[in-house]
């Protein structure tokens, strides 16, 4: 929308002229992505490289030296014995104080896996096992020290190239947002058209788009406001898959999608390990159809017990049975578990109200912050401390 700009308490130094008290002219991002692909498009075409932006008159103040980014060959297959390496990981989220949650053993304790290039590797648990912790730890997206993660030969929180060059890419997560006094996981959406976000990340191969459009059957057109959850996932997966990554990280992202779209998808990946030599692990709870994907199986319990198995392995996957052994890993699981634990309460004591293992609520009788639920004593919104 325009930006008008006014002129107060004119004087020496404060002079604005006729100019620059017009209307300007404001853009947003989409709009700004746009033109300076243009910008950047028109410049390679004359052999010339793209100014950088900045302020008015900086250019001829600032000297500047253009390093030149390493162009990656799509077509080059990655090669290695250990593209992911964990050694040893420990990892707990923090507590209120930022530090770890006294008490409390890690979530993950003393994990190591190792994956070769172009491997697909399928990440089995139950609920609660620490998939989700798991795969964000290698896409980087909690700090752990850098010798327990090495993923492409480097720690992946430290070395942010790593996903700005989309080289590493986790796609996991709903397009959700808590929305302050409104809600939580409020969806993402905006009255504008898919291409719209799509085209918006710069340094895409128009073919590799064209392609993974074809694949996730999208429509361009669909208005982002108006979609279904799954309409809404294939852009998702679409925006995530758009630049040639060496490792990808999936974290559930078929959960909406249909049987054909996700097949589809599942042969897409699969050409991208063979011809590419991407790796590939994929964390998921729907099983129909993926006996032949997998060259690798991974089993993750408790945080601390992961299994990992070559795909020959595992006689289950060759006869069409995987069902059938994740219910069986499963059952035993749950069995250690409840032999461990006991049985869990099926009636509500009231004395146990606000407790929760070794640590209990501490009620700070007032609001939430960005909501308008209260989190008053004996209400169930209150905060958990140690």
């Amino acid at each position: 929308m325009p930006v008008p700009v006014s002129q107060t308490k004119a004087g020496p130094g404060l002079h604005i002229t006729q100019q620059h008290n017009a209307v300007l002219a404001s853009e947003g991002p989409f709009e700004r992505a746009a033109r300076m692909r243009a910008e950047r498009e028109a410049a390679e075409a004359a052999g010339v490289a793209s100014p950088q932006a900045l302020p008015d008159g900086a250019q001829n103040k600032m000297p500047r030296t253009e390093t030149p980014m390493p162009r990656r060959a799509p077509d080059e297959k990655i090669q290695g014995d250990a593209i992911i390496d964990v050694k040893g990981l420990n990892f707990s989220y923090p507590g209120l104080d930022g530090r770890p949650i006294p008490n409390q053993p890690p979530l993950i304790r003393n994990m190591s896996f190792k994956l070769p290039a172009g491997s697909r590797c399928l990440l089995l648990g139950s609920n609660g096992a620490g998939k989700t912790t798991f795969l964000k730890l290698l896409g980087g997206k909690h700090m752990v020290p850098p010798e327990t993660i090495q993923v492409l030969g480097q720690p992946p929180f430290h070395q942010t190239e790593l996903v700005s060059s989309g080289d590493l890419m986790y796609v996991g997560g709903n397009w959700t947002r808590d929305v302050a006094f409104a809600g939580y996981s409020v969806p993402l959406a905006g009255d504008f058209p898919a291409s719209r976000m799509i085209d918006s990340i710069p340094g895409v191969d128009p073919a590799r788009k064209e392609r993974l459009i074809k694949v996730l059957d999208i429509d361009v057109n669909w208005r982002m406001h108006q979609v279904s959850d799954g309409q809404r996932r294939r852009v998702q997966i679409c925006l995530g898959l758009l630049k040639p990554f060496k490792v990808l990280l999936l974290d559930e992202v078929t959960v909406d999608l249909d049987v054909l779209g996700r097949a589809d998808l599942l042969r897409f990946l699969q050409d991208e390990c063979e011809t590419r030599g991407c790796t590939i692990i994929y964390a998921t709870h729907i099983f129909d159809g993926l006996e032949f994907w997998p060259t690798h199986l991974a089993y993750l319990a408790r945080g601390q017990d992961l299994l990992l198995r070559k795909a020959e392995e595992v006689p289950e996957l060759r006869e069409g049975r995987l069902l059938e052994l994740v219910y069986r890993m499963l059952t035993a699981e749950q069995e250690k578990v409840l032999q461990a634990r006991g049985p869990r309460p099926v009636e509500w004591d009231p004395s146990q109200e606000g407790k929760v293992d070794n640590f209990s609520y501490a009620f700070n009788n007032g609001w939430t912050p960005g909501t308008l639920t209260s989190s008053i004593k004996s209400s169930t919104n209150a905060v958990m401390r140690n």
